[in-house]
């Protein structure tokens, strides 16, 4: 469920509006409207970094690969351990669609690493 904390009207509004992004050039294109360039720089690694932080990868291995500190790597381990699963949400069906294939081999992970 979602975070008292982070709902309201205007966060359901955005929440709203992100479900009617249709495809990737819309999704661009309303992400570079709402967000600064280093925001979705930050989402994107932090989705990285929870995809390769599920197959197992070492902090060392995730922060040579995405740049990512070592506080960030754990921040996003935190929110897959003990977060509301959006990450597991998201990347399970990423995972579904075969659309993580590519990371999990250029990391040198397969896909069948345990969750």
């Amino acid at each position: 469920m979602s975070n008292s904390k982070l709902q309201n009207p205007r966060t359901d509004l955005l929440m709203k509006a992100v479900l009617e992004v249709e495809t990737i050039d819309e999704a661009y294109r309303f992400l570079e409207d709402v967000c600064t360039i280093a925001e979705i720089h930050s989402i994107a690694q932090r989705l990285e970094v929870a995809a390769l932080l599920r197959k197992k990868a070492t902090y060392m291995d995730i922060a040579a690969r995405t740049g990512a500190s070592t506080a960030t790597i754990s921040r996003v381990n935190r929110a897959l351990t003990y977060g509301a699963d959006g990450y597991h949400t998201v990347l399970d069906r990423l995972e579904a669609k075969g659309l993580l294939q590519e990371l999990y081999e250029d990391a040198g992970l397969s896909e069948e690493t345990a969750d």
